[in-house]
C-alpha cells in the first residue's frame, strides 16, 4: 500500500473526551500535507460537538509524530498548497481549540510533532520520549507564531538551544525545560491522560474557556467572561454542590 495512503487522522470521542490520533505508520506518524490540511476541519467539528469537554491528542503506536513528511515539502505529495503554511494553520487551529487540550506523548516528538504538542494547552509524556525542532537541519525558516509559542513555553533560552541546534533532548530535559506538565513512567500514560481528562470534564468550562483566554495573552476580555458568567447557573451550581458535598453538575458550554 502506498504510505500515503495509511496516513490519516483517526479519533473517538467517549465520556467527555475526544481523542485525535496522528496515524502514519510507514513514516512515524509523520504528517503529510492531506493531514495538516485536514486537522482544522476535524477540530473545528469536535469544537461544535456538545459531547466534548476536553481534547486528547496522540499517535499511533509508539511514536507520537516524527514531524512533516519530507516529501511534502519538496511538491511531491500531490496536494497543492505550501506545507509550511498548512502546518501553521493546523497548529494555529489547535491552539485555538476552545477546550482544553492534552498531547500525550511516547517516542518521537519532532519538529512539526513538537510544532502540535506545543500548540496544546498541556503536555504528558512517557519515559524515553524525544523531543526536538529541526528547521536548522533542512534550512528552513520556523514560523514566527510557532517560535513565540515555543520560546513562551520553555523561555527564550530554551527555543534559542532547541532552534539553534536541531537537537533532539530527553523527556527529562524537556520536563525541567518546561515544555513538559508531566512525565510517566512506561506504561501508565494511558492511565494517567484517561485520569486526568476525566477531571477536565468533569470542571466548568466556564472557568476553562475564560482561564485559556487569559493565559494566552487575552486580558481584554475579562470584562466579557464575567458577564458570561453572571449569566450563567455554573457559579450558583458550584457553590450548591461544594456545601452539599456532591459533585457539581456544571452546564455552561462554549
Amino acid at each position: 500500500m502506498d504510505a500515503a495512503q495509511d496516513a490519516t487522522l483517526l479519533h473517538t470521542v467517549a465520556d467527555g473526551v475526544a481523542t485525535v490520533v496522528i496515524s502514519h505508520p510507514a513514516k512515524r506518524n509523520a504528517m503529510t500535507a492531506a493531514m495538516w490540511r485536514a486537522l482544522p476541519e476535524l477540530l473545528a467539528g469536535l469544537a461544535d460537538d456538545p459531547a466534548v469537554r476536553t481534547l486528547v491528542l496522540t499517535g499511533a503506536g509508539a511514536t507520537f509524530c516524527a514531524g512533516a513528511d519530507i516529501s511534502s515539502l519538496t511538491g511531491d505529495a500531490g496536494d497543492a498548497g505550501d506545507p509550511r503554511a498548512l502546518a501553521v494553520a493546523a497548529e494555529e487551529a489547535l491552539a485555538a481549540f476552545p477546550k482544553p487540550t492534552l498531547a500525550a506523548i511516547r517516542g518521537f516528538c519532532v519538529g512539526g510533532g513538537s510544532q502540535l504538542a506545543a500548540a496544546c494547552d498541556l503536555r504528558f509524556a512517557e519515559e524515553g520520549a524525544s523531543f526536538g525542532v529541526t528547521p536548522a537541519k533542512l534550512g528552513i525558516v520556523y514560523p514566527a507564531s510557532s517560535t513565540r509559542r515555543l520560546a513562551g513555553l520553555v523561555g527564550p533560552a530554551w527555543a534559542k538551544y532547541l532552534l539553534f541546534s536541531a537537537e533532539l533532548i530527553g523527556a527529562e530535559t524537556a520536563l525541567r525545560a518546561g515544555f513538559l506538565n508531566e512525565l510517566l513512567p512506561a506504561g501508565q500514560l494511558d492511565k494517567r491522560v484517561a485520569e486526568f481528562t476525566r477531571i477536565l470534564a468533569s470542571r466548568s468550562q466556564l472557568t476553562q474557556a475564560a482561564a485559556k483566554e487569559f493565559a494566552d495573552g487575552r486580558t481584554d476580555r475579562d470584562a466579557y467572561w464575567q458577564g458570561r458568567a453572571a449569566g450563567s447557573e455554573d457559579t450558583s451550581e458550584g457553590v450548591a454542590a461544594f456545601l452539599e458535598r456532591r459533585a457539581p453538575r456544571f452546564t455552561w458550554t462554549p
